[in-house]
């Protein structure tokens, strides 16, 4: 009764091991593009910039392999990858004052994407935290700003919450390294003013003595 079942199930036992094979070799495999990108943030943080970009090529080489692999059944299982890759892509053109790379040219699914972006916004965070301790204001200011763009442009997202998980959680913290970005800014400012405003009175008293 159940004899011509037996074709059916062997290839669908064949189809199951070849996903589960692939799964494993993608979990794996997508740790190491992982790894690869946080060292090359690290990397652009500390301003080594020629191993950060060679690491940066080398995880884009590594996790175009991976959407091969992947296909289009397990595409999820990289996605962490290519958010990653976002995340470092955009860090480095931020650094080298270039055009932000879109989804086609970094070859990205569009919820890595806006995540990469989200994610990116921390980073931007401690690149104005070192700007602002080598009294770099201008810079940090700059940079203050590409920050709220990012923000801006990838907030109306938010409504994809059901589609995007932990998106909006994403964004709500986002929101709060960049209201923390502009009280510390805003102070820096202030002391700045104060400090010029010092200057200039010594100078005056100075000008005014006999």
């Amino acid at each position: 009764m159940l004899s011509g079942l037996k074709a059916s199930l062997e290839e669908i036992n064949a189809n199951l091991k070849d996903i589960e094979e692939r799964r494993e070799d993608l979990i794996k495999r997508s740790r190491e593009v992982i790894i690869l990108c946080s060292k090359s943030i690290v990397g652009l943080h500390r301003r080594e910039t020629m191993e950060a970009e060679r690491m940066i090529k080398d995880a884009r080489l590594r996790l175009d392999e991976l959407r091969t692999h992947a296909k289009t059944d397990l595409i999820k299982y990289i996605a962490i990858a290519e958010q990653e890759l976002v995340e470092a892509y955009t860090l480095k053109s931020i650094l080298e004052r270039k055009a932000l790379p879109n989804m086609i040219e970094l070859g990205v699914t569009g919820t890595s994407y806006v995540t990469g972006l989200a994610d990116s916004i921390g980073e931007i965070k401690r690149m104005i935290y070192d700007q602002l301790r080598e009294g770099r204001v201008d810079i940090a200011i700059s940079l203050f700003d590409i920050m709220q763009e990012i923000y801006s442009v990838i907030y109306p997202f938010g409504v994809y919450d059901n589609l995007i998980p932990g998106f909006r959680r994403k964004l709500d913290v986002a929101r709060m390294l960049i209201e923390d970005i502009r009280a510390v800014i805003a102070e820096e400012t202030r002391r700045g003013l104060m400090l010029r405003a010092i200057s200039n009175l010594e100078n005056i008293l100075l000008q005014s003595r006999p």
